[in-house]
């Protein structure tokens, strides 16, 4: 490469923040140079000096970036309700976009980012970064080279402890903003999104796609002051007849760090993995004996954003594109059509304590033990009789083009 390309960073001050740094870091590289941010709240972002000193030209949105300037990329990392409006736009202004998770809201700004790629030429990625990463892809070619067999059934939990400073952000857990547009913001569209996504990746037939969702019934339950859930336990069928159980909290406790445990059962074998604490495991254990050793996935940001030149650069398809990440996006707009009014778990149950980083937090006394109890037994809580379990009406997502809850609000 003769020159670094240009990247406009849109939004520095949450998790862009880590691409603004990746990027400074790595200069000597000469891989990409950063020509301007789009962030109306610099001076509350803790790059504001180095950005200043940089002397990085600055706006408050992303038309008045490209009124003076060009990008060969433009990565997104803004809340969610913008993703659709600044990919596309940006697009339209010629630059390839990186966009992080989730795609987008709903399921019409998600086709609409799709049209607008399509049309004007430009590579389109969303952030999944275990998708990106080696080890992911490593597993994927495995799964599509048969060493597995067919894939019959998969089940992940996810209990990933938050504390009430956690939904302080104007937008977290939010169904709308403010200006009443959609964000959806939940466990299973931010924080957590990557595990759902990758039972939907790992199945699909190419290394550009996803299994297609065909049914999903989902229980959605809060336990902190929020708009929307905080809690899921659902089931979701493919077009193949795989079965996928998502199961995730950020109220089920205070233990100390995150657990992620996932199986996936298949005609010939088992892929399994947890992370917990000083604890990671991810191994394929095969019927025939064999065990196959995965590393735990790595990548970050900076990674993504030159995975992503590299492949624009060559001409190959993008490892994490548009169309392998709509299929999540489905999921997610059943979910919330299968149960649109929120159950607030009882009071009696909900408690506060102190997570171990000494922020306080909401939690649901005995949660983490009926949602394990859930998962190993791959059941939803009503089909148990949980007590204050609901289910969740099931969603046919076969042809699913726009999220029923939109439609109603016309």
């Amino acid at each position: 490469m003769d020159h670094p390309v240009s990247v406009v960073l849109v939004g520095v001050g949450g998790y862009g923040r880590t691409y603004f740094e990746g990027i400074i870091n790595n200069e000597n590289e000469g891989k990409a140079n950063i020509v301007g941010i789009v962030e109306p709240f610099i001076d509350k972002c803790l790059v504001v000096d180095e950005v200043k000193s940089r002397r990085i030209p600055v706006y408050d949105t992303l038309e008045e970036f490209y009124a003076k300037h060009k990008a060969d990329y433009a990565v997104i990392s803004t809340p969610i309700q913008f993703h659709c409006e600044q990919a596309c736009y940006a697009m339209e202004m010629g630059s390839h976009v990186l966009c992080e998770k989730p795609m987008s809201a709903t399921i019409q700004e998600a086709e609409k980012m799709i049209e607008t790629k399509n049309r004007t030429g430009r590579m389109l990625a969303i952030g999944y970064q275990w998708s990106f990463s080696d080890e992911i892809q490593q597993l994927k070619q495995d799964i599509m080279d048969g060493m597995y067999g067919k894939p019959i059934r998969l089940k992940t939990l996810a209990l990933w402890p938050r504390s009430i400073n956690y939904f302080n952000r104007s937008w977290a857990g939010k169904k709308k903003d403010a200006s009443g547009r959609w964000v959806l913001d939940s466990i299973a569209n931010n924080a957590t999104a990557h595990y759902l996504h990758n039972m939907l990746y790992v199945t699909g037939k190419t290394t550009q796609s996803s299994s297609i969702p065909a049914t999903v019934e989902a229980e959605l339950y809060r336990a902190n002051n929020i708009e929307n859930f905080d809690t899921v336990a659902s089931r979701i069928t493919t077009k193949d007849g795989i079965e996928m159980m998502f199961i995730a909290s950020h109220a089920h406790g205070l233990h100390a760090g995150n657990l992620l445990e996932f199986s996936y059962e298949f005609s010939e074998g088992e892929i399994y993995y947890k992370d917990f604490q000083d604890l990671t495991i991810f191994e394929g254990r095969l019927k025939d004996g064999r065990v196959i050793k995965y590393d735990k996935p790595q990548v970050d940001s900076y990674l993504k954003l030159c995975c992503l030149i590299d492949q624009v650069q060559k001409g190959e398809s993008i490892k994490c594109g548009s169309e392998t990440s709509l299929p999540h996006t489905v999921c997610i707009s059943g979910m919330q059509d299968s149960m649109p009014q929120i159950e607030v778990f009882p009071k009696e149950m909900v408690k506060k304590g102190t997570l171990p980083s000494g922020e306080d937090a909401i939690y649901v006394e005995g949660l983490a033990d009926t949602l394990t109890d859930c998962y190993e037994r791959w059941v939803l809580p009503n089909e148990i009789g949980v007590p204050w379990s609901k289910p969740g009406k099931k969603i046919d997502v076969s042809d699913y083009t726009c999220y029923l809850q939109c439609e109603e609000d016309r």
